[in-house]
C-alpha cells in the first residue's frame, strides 16, 4: 500500500455528495467525449446493467444510501467492490470513516481509501491523504496491518478478473457469437422517456469495445477518472435488474 506520512491537498466536498452527485458510470470531464457520453447513457439501462455489475450494484447502493439505509447501501458498496469498482470502495471507506451502517473504524477506513487510490486517480488520492493526516498513530499502525488482506480481496489484481469474465459473457450475447461479433445488430431497450418506450440503439454503439472488452473497459474507466471532477451529470433513479448470479 502508498503509505503517506502527512495530507497534501485539502478537499472542499465529502465524498458522498461526490458520488450522489454524478452519473452511475463515473464523473465526466469538462468535455466528454462521445465514448464517455453514451457510456453515462447505457449505464442506467437494466440489460446493460445486467453484466456490469459495478455499476448495478453501485447504483443500488446510491439508492439505498439516499433513501438513509446505510446498512443497505454498504452491502451493495462491497458487492461492486468485488468488480473493481472505485467509486464503491469509497464509499465503503466513508461508512467506515463515519459510521454509517457499520462500527466506526478509522484504520479500515483508511485501508478502503487506499484501495479506491490505486490506479491513482486523483479525487481518491486527495480523500486518502486527508484520512492519512487525521488517522493517530496506533490507527495507522493497525492500518498497515489489516490493509493486505482487504488488497487480497478486492485489488483489482483479483477484482478486475471477476468483472473482465461478466464484460466478456455480455458481449458473447450480442448475437451468439463467442466473439463478440455484432454485425448489423439493432438493440432495443426500455426507456419510459423514448417515443413508444422503447429505445433504439445501433449495435456497434451498444457494444462497443471500450464498453465490453476489459482493456478498453479500464482505459475508459482512467480516462474519465484520472481528470479531477468538474462537471456532473444527473441520471434517473437505479433500477433493480435481474441476472444471472455473481461469481
Amino acid at each position: 500500500m502508498d503509505v503517506r506520512r502527512k495530507s497534501r491537498t485539502r478537499v472542499s466536498r465529502g465524498i458522498v455528495s461526490l458520488l450522489l452527485a454524478m452519473l452511475p458510470a463515473a464523473s465526466l470531464q469538462a468535455e466528454p467525449s462521445m465514448a464517455e457520453r453514451r457510456f453515462a447513457e447505457l449505464s442506467g439501462i437494466a440489460g446493460f446493467q445486467a453484466y456490469h455489475p459495478d455499476l448495478r450494484f453501485r447504483q443500488l447502493g446510491l439508492g439505498a444510501y439516499a433513501e438513509g439505509n446505510h446498512e443497505e447501501a454498504l452491502r451493495r458498496f462491497l458487492r461492486a467492490a468485488r468488480f473493481a469498482d472505485k467509486p464503491s470502495q469509497a464509499m465503503v471507506a466513508e461508512a467506515y470513516w463515519h459510521g454509517r451502517g457499520v462500527e466506526m473504524d478509522r484504520a479500515l477506513a483508511y485501508v478502503w481509501m487506499d484501495l479506491a487510490a490505486e490506479r491513482g486517480y486523483p479525487d481518491f488520492i486527495q480523500f486518502r491523504e486527508r484520512y492519512w493526516a487525521a488517522l493517530t498513530d496506533a490507527e495507522r499502525e493497525r492500518a498497515l496491518a489489516i490493509g493486505p488482506a482487504v488488497f487480497d480481496e478486492y485489488a483489482d489484481e483479483v477484482a478486475q478478473p471477476r468483472m473482465a469474465a461478466w464484460l466478456l459473457r455480455g458481449r458473447s450475447k450480442a448475437t451468439g457469437s463467442r466473439t463478440g461479433f455484432v454485425g448489423s445488430l439493432a438493440v432495443q431497450v426500455m426507456d419510459g422517456d423514448a417515443p413508444g418506450g422503447v429505445r433504439t440503439y445501433n449495435g456497434r454503439d451498444y457494444y462497443a469495445t471500450e464498453y465490453w472488452k476489459p482493456r478498453e473497459y479500464w482505459r475508459l474507466q482512467d480516462e474519465i477518472w484520472r481528470a479531477p471532477v468538474r462537471e456532473r451529470v444527473e441520471v434517473g433513479d437505479p433500477t433493480t435488474v435481474q441476472a444471472p448470479a455473481e461469481e
